[in-house]
């Protein structure tokens, strides 16, 4: 018992002396100096109170009732002290933010298959074959997308409806011979997954299975703003970046702020492209090397492997390239600039198009990708291509195999 009321003693001590430092800390802006001085003279007596002498516990509760006379509480002290901390995260988490990690969203396919955006993933995969119903959104980001069609018809343009659920993910309702089916994603992205045996769709005849997969949000990673000031951005970095300034070859400002794609011209390199193979001559060389001999990164992109295919002189649609769209064209980069290129280069709008990017609008590097918990989840840029043979390029739809992922 003596031990027990020594110990509860020096308890209410310690935490009567923190209790009068911190609201006074916290206070300091509104309290006048005759009232600082009146509390500083009240946790000298606190701290002058011998636990277990024989007037101990009559002088705590003298100091307590004195504090709650100097300190009261006040209406929503709880809530201020709460909110108080929060702001201090808040501050904290911006700061972070601001210096050093910086979460991004992977907007688009240009740099598939090494990341992706918003994409559809064929039923092939196994991973996603395998993983309870439940979980495919909470660890993959995905969404069934499974329509085999019920009745033979026409897809009835007027019913295609746009809407969204719990205010987080994009839903695509439309009819077929007055049956309704809902997909998930936006309309664009419901008709760029749908494989219809012909463009644009005509009769579809029942039976037919349009979809069986999945919709992914796609990869959501940090973006190192640190590392870039200490040692640089390099050849082959994956890099985000800003489009302040940079005009498309439409004339018009880029769509989105930010951009991702990956470091392929450095200031005084001269390009080209033959033979879906980048060349590079250094300012050092006098010569054109192969981009593979400059940097292992990009041997995959070469492979042949998983959907990469090379870097071409134009895109998927036929159109040949605004810088380095010729066999023979060359291009030499400036100070203080890069030339970047998405992995998907037939489906990238890049350097190519809309050309160099100023080495002020350099953000950071990508750094590790948080969610979803695919194959790709981890470091960036670390995941060997997939052990499938990438193919030819298939409009609508393109490579069978980035579909595999």
């Amino acid at each position: 018992m003596f031990w027990t009321k020594k110990y509860k003693q020096r308890k209410s001590i310690k935490e009567l002396t923190h209790h009068i430092k911190s609201r006074a800390h916290i206070d300091d802006d509104i309290l006048s100096e005759k009232h600082k001085q009146k509390l500083s003279e009240l946790c000298s007596y606190v701290g002058k109170i011998v636990p277990d002498s024989t007037k101990s516990a009559e002088q705590l509760n003298v100091a307590w009732d004195r504090s709650r006379e100097l300190l009261p509480a006040g209406r929503y002290h709880i809530i201020r002290e709460y909110a108080d901390v929060l702001a201090v995260a808040i501050v904290v988490a911006f700061g972070i933010r601001a210096l050093f990690l910086q979460p991004f969203k992977i907007p688009t396919s240009s740099m598939q298959p090494t990341l992706f955006g918003i994409h559809y993933i064929a039923n092939e995969n196994e991973t996603l074959k395998k993983c309870p119903e439940l979980l495919e959104y909470p660890l993959f980001s995905a969404r069934r997308a499974e329509l085999t069609v019920k009745a033979s018809g026409y897809i009835d343009q007027s019913s295609i409806k746009y809407f969204s659920r719990y205010m987080l993910a994009d839903y695509t309702s439309f009819n077929i011979d007055n049956i309704s089916y809902t997909l998930p994603g936006t309309p664009s992205k419901v008709l760029s997954y749908l494989h219809f045996k012909q463009q644009p769709p005509g009769l579809i005849e029942k039976g037919t299975q349009l979809c069986n997969g999945w919709l992914s949000l796609g990869d959501h990673l940090f973006v190192n703003r640190f590392s870039m000031q200490l040692f640089g951005i390099n050849r082959g970095d994956i890099t985000v970046f800003n489009t302040e300034g940079i005009i498309g070859s439409n004339g018009n400002k880029l769509a989105g702020f930010y951009y991702i794609k990956r470091l392929a011209g450095m200031p005084g390199d001269t390009l080209r492209i033959t033979d879906n193979m980048l060349y590079v001559k250094t300012k050092t060389s006098d010569k054109f090397v192969p981009i593979t001999e400059l940097d292992e990164r990009f041997k995959k992109i070469y492979s042949g492997q998983g959907g990469y295919h090379g870097h071409h002189n134009g895109f998927s649609n036929g159109d040949s390239a605004t810088y380095l769209g010729k066999d023979y064209e060359t291009l030499t980069v400036p100070e203080d600039h890069y030339f970047m290129l998405g992995d998907n280069s037939l489906s990238s709008a890049d350097s190519r198009d809309w050309g160099l990017v100023p080495r002020r609008n350099i953000v950071g590097k990508a750094s590790f990708i948080f969610w979803p918990f695919s194959r790709r989840w981890g470091r960036v840029d670390y995941t060997d291509p997939l052990p499938v043979k990438t193919g030819q390029f298939k409009a609508p739809h393109g490579f069978k195999a980035m579909e595999m992922q």
